[in-house]
């Protein structure tokens, strides 16, 4: 059998790595060449800034791409069209059984498009997961995707019931839990191992804006501020990149207020900055407001192990990334989720998880903020998140 699996941002990186791990542990254990897999792993370019995609590669340990497609930036329309055209080439050259797509980012829409043209075979990991958002991008992927698809992999009871209100036969519907978790267990004792100081050392971020450098603390100093523990930690850890939060000032603007004035005055408040959100800062005239918060660790992008590492030693989390959610619920770091919906209900507080939605209002923030700050970690695992999907997957794509 062969198979073509595609990944096209950072968050993809994550949930291929074990799936291809247990493609290689499938044809270790076949006796018989042809119950063996032909694996072929294709790579969009939708991130092609190192800190951003190619590291993972390595610091997961995922075979460089056969394919590497080039895409880059672009707008919406821009980077599904050109991913279209050369993902077509790819499938005509090599003609695979199965496409293998996973979450929702412009090249999984691309390439179940193109394969479904192609008349290959459609796998979505990660699949029902709903926001009901439609100004949502990764929403309309999403239900683009599951449409198209032959086999849907979901990760929790929820995403299968969304799929069942959508009239998706149940043989196409396939429960095998959240293979994000997977990767979560095989690095979670390499990054306990990690010390919180040289991560901060190691990535600290000189501010820089135009020609002019305004530096912030030393980091000695900084790292000082943090205490090195992988339980409950003294300091705040957050991200923030979504367009609705950074994209305008308005938004933006009274958010920095609140982290600096209300969270950097609690704690340490560590945020490895995503570039979207530093060049909006910058646009804005707030980058040097940020830079001069002597609590504030501004750090540059993050290697998955550091990520985790100061995720499992958080006092709180405070991001808009679905997959942190889905961390944070089993590690259980009090999580504040800045956004108005979620595909991912289960890892809020009211399904069990350790998140509560506060979307961008400071009121909401400030409210929550002052509860969730209390709370004891309280690590959850909704049922088949046990580090054991991908191997689900594959058996599955055996059986068909």
């Amino acid at each position: 059998m062969r198979i073509v699996s595609v990944v096209g941002a950072r968050p993809n990186f994550m949930k291929i790595a074990p799936f291809v791990r247990a493609i290689e542990a499938h044809n270790a254990g076949s006796s018989n060449a042809r119950a063996r897999i032909e694996h072929r792993l294709v790579h969009t370019g939708q991130h092609y800034d190192d800190r951003m995609s190619a590291t993972f590669f390595d610091e997961l340990d995922i075979p460089r791409p056969d394919v590497d497609l080039g895409i880059g930036s672009g707008t919406h329309a821009e980077q599904v069209g050109r991913t279209m055209i050369a993902f077509e080439n790819v499938l005509r050259d090599w003609r695979p059984d199965w496409v293998v797509v996973v979450g929702d980012v412009n090249a999984t829409c691309a390439c179940s498009i193109t394969a479904k043209k192609e008349w290959v075979k459609l796998a979505h990991i990660e699949a029902g997961l709903r926001s009901f958002d439609l100004k949502m991008p990764e929403e309309i992927n999403r239900m683009v995707t599951d449409r198209l698809s032959d086999l849907l992999f979901t990760p929790d009871e929820l995403a299968n019931a969304n799929l069942r209100a959508e009239g998706v036969a149940e043989e196409r519907i396939k429960f095998v839990g959240n293979i994000m978790i997977d990767t979560l267990e095989a690095n979670r004792d390499k990054a306990t191992a990690l010390s919180i100081a040289d991560i901060i050392e190691q990535n600290h971020l000189d501010c820089q804006q135009g020609g002019s450098a305004v530096h912030s603390r030393k980091v000695s100093d900084r790292t000082a501020a943090v205490d090195d523990r992988p339980t409950v930690g003294s300091y705040a850890l957050m991200t923030m990149h979504r367009p609705s939060n950074v994209d305008e000032r308005s938004v933006l603007e009274p958010i920095m207020s609140f982290l600096l004035d209300e969270i950097a005055a609690d704690m340490p408040l560590i945020w490895p900055i995503h570039p979207r959100a530093r060049k909006q800062l910058e646009a804005f005239g707030l980058w040097d407001r940020a830079c001069a918060c002597g609590n504030l660790i501004l750090l540059e992008p993050l290697g998955y192990h550091e990520m985790l590492r100061l995720n499992i030693g958080a006092r709180i989390m405070l991001t808009d990334s679905g997959g942190l959610q889905e961390e944070c619920c089993v590690l259980g770091t009090p999580c504040l989720t800045l956004r108005w919906n979620t595909e991912r209900p289960v890892t809020l507080r009211e399904h069990g998880g350790a998140s509560v939605l506060v979307g961008n209002a400071v009121e909401n923030l400030r409210r929550e903020y002052g509860v969730t700050k209390s709370l004891d970690r309280a690590p959850t695992r909704p049922p088949l998140w046990d580090g054991h999907t991908a191997e689900r997957i594959v058996a599955a794509l055996c059986g068909q």
